[in-house]
């Protein structure tokens, strides 16, 4: 097939992305498809011919993702208005016969770049406009779980004119549509809590605190309806924050997670359960907190879990005997979108 892999774009997990992109654009080659690899926000710089490289072109792509989430403030040139689609990203998109959406966060994420490709009857891969819009909304995700009996911890959702205080101490303060533990800080107390909220309200107008759990934490894939073996992710110091995730020897990660016994299939039913509540597509990751005690928690579903050296939905589909070109094989194939 000829595929386009759509990353990097213009939220704060850009760089997450790119690797991401970087990796799956490897896979699909060694597969034998055709691929362009393509950023969505800034498009293509030269209108040449378009090309779908093959592996024959020895065409091999890495991208390093820094310590800290990127600064977009100087992504556009600024000379002009830029939508969240470059130039020629449609058009290069209308000639494969899939688009491979690696994109993370934001746009790419939230339904809008979804629901453009539906506009257009492309084909693309991942959960459509309104699965991803209601995954993406921790806000309205949230009221999603509680209502089909899904446990989540409690929450408020905030606004700079209502953030004086918490309802709660401690909590996790977060942007309400962010990712990658971007904005993510933890608070005890009052104090903290004015730092925190402004911090957060630097990524977005709305924002979530939610009860801090504090216990092992996991994350379940979903592919084609069925669930993959649970992750246990233990950062070395801290939380599991944007350092953690993406740098080497940051985080031990253990799968299949080891001594949650009958855990392991309550956490598989409710990653079902919040996967179709959501209306999600071919593949999804859901995240879980657990205490002491066994309670589970569910924090969010991840629409386009990353797929970087260090991404968790990958090291799941190994330890189900899927090697990362296969997964992504399998994903490719099952696109959705079209009219």
């Amino acid at each position: 097939m000829n595929i386009v892999v759509l990353a990097g774009g213009n939220s704060t997990e850009r760089e997450v992305s790119l690797s991401s992109g970087a990796m799956i654009t490897n896979a699909l080659m060694e597969k034998g498809h055709n691929v362009c690899l393509v950023d969505s926000y800034l498009g293509l710089t030269e209108r040449g011919e378009i090309q779908f490289e093959s592996q024959k072109d020895g065409g091999y792509y890495h991208h390093q993702i820094g310590i800290k989430a990127p600064d977009l403030k100087h992504l556009s040139d600024g000379s002009k208005e830029h939508g969240f689609i470059g130039n020629g990203v449609i058009e290069i998109c209308r000639l494969a016969d899939v688009v491979f959406l690696a994109l993370h966060g934001g746009t790419g994420e939230n339904g809008q770049i979804q629901a453009v490709l539906d506009a257009y009857g492309i084909r693309y891969t991942g959960s459509d406009y309104a699965g991803s819009l209601k995954a993406m909304d921790k806000h309205l995700s949230k009221l999603i779980m509680r209502a089909s009996g899904i446990p989540t911890p409690d929450w408020r959702l905030y606004t700079k004119e209502n953030a004086t205080e918490a309802f709660s101490f401690p909590v996790a303060v977060k942007p309400c549509n962010g990712g990658s533990s971007i904005g993510v800080i933890m608070v005890e107390d009052q104090n903290q809590w004015e730092e925190a909220i402004r911090t957060a309200f630097e990524y977005e107008e709305r924002i979530l605190a939610e009860v801090k759990i504090t216990g092992r934490e996991f994350s379940v894939g979903v592919l084609g309806g069925k669930t993959l073996p649970a992750i246990e992710i233990i950062p070395k110091t801290g939380f599991y924050d944007y350092e953690n995730k993406y740098q080497p020897d940051k985080t031990e990660e253990i799968c299949p997670a080891k001594n949650i016994n009958e855990k392991a299939d309550e956490m598989n039913r409710y990653a079902l359960q919040v996967h179709e509540a959501l209306g999600l597509g071919y593949y999804s990751r859901i995240d879980f907190l657990m205490e002491e005690n066994g309670n589970i928690y569910c924090l969010e579903a991840n629409t386009l879990p990353g797929m970087t050296p260090f991404s968790l939905l990958p090291q799941e589909a190994l330890a189900a005997g899927i090697s990362y070109a296969d997964l992504c094989n399998d994903i490719a194939k099952h696109w959705r979108g079209v009219l």
